[in-house]
């Protein structure tokens, strides 16, 4: 379970006062996959990253009651001075994993031969990609937090084995998606919510959410 209790969020910007969120209370359910569908710039990335525990709210409380993951293609986390075999045993550490198993996981999957063993600030940005990636994969959460799709890198190979693996783990997990598109939502959600100036409203079915948002989208 993951639960907003009298969230707000805002920032200045320099010239405005944009809120984010305000007074919102909701409770996600383990088992009942959700979207947010919500404009760009409207704040999508700052709720996922309020819901990872990235950031924090202005005023209320976000509780986990569950293994909530870091948004899908995070790489706030890297030292990038540290290879990725440090990287990711020391991922394993924070998540009580056995780090020779995560480390080998994440070698497979990124498939980036000597440079595993390279400081990741060398890498280009598409082999930071994989091993964000693949870390993602290399711990199975409760709830998985997804923005804006799923992320693809530039190599076929490795996103046929990522996104196989990644389908295993959402078939059988809880997903939150936030999107501007309704048709990113079709595949994993039942139901959807809609975020406009500041205000976060449910609805029961995604189809329902879909027409109202589309609905003041073009209004």
């Amino acid at each position: 379970m993951l639960e907003f209790n009298n969230v707000s969020k805002s920032f200045w910007t320099g010239k405005t006062h944009k809120v984010i969120l305000h007074d919102a209370s909701f409770r996600i359910e383990l088992g009942n996959s959700v979207g947010i569908l919500a404009p760009n710039g409207s704040g999508k990335t700052t709720i996922i990253n309020m819901m990872a525990g990235l950031e924090k709210p202005d005023e209320g409380t976000i509780t986990r009651a569950c293994r909530v993951s870091f948004p899908l293609g995070f790489m706030g986390g890297l030292n990038h001075r540290h290879t990725a075999t440090e990287n990711a045993r020391y991922i394993a550490r924070l998540y009580q994993l056995d780090p020779d198993e995560v480390e080998a996981f994440c070698r497979w999957m990124c498939d980036i031969g000597e440079y595993f063993d390279m400081p990741v600030g060398t890498y280009s940005a598409g082999m930071r990609a994989r091993f964000a990636f693949a870390l993602m994969l290399a711990i199975e959460f409760d709830l998985y937090l997804v923005d804006e799709g799923m992320p693809a890198t530039t190599d076929a190979n490795f996103n046929r084995r990522a996104g196989a693996m990644l389908k295993e783990r959402l078939e059988q997990a809880t997903v939150l998606i936030v999107s501007h598109q309704a048709e990113t939502l079709e595949r994993y959600c039942q139901s959807a919510a809609v975020l406009r100036d500041g205000q976060l409203r449910f609805y029961d079915s995604l189809e329902e959410a879909k027409a109202i948002y589309d609905y003041e989208t073009q209004s």
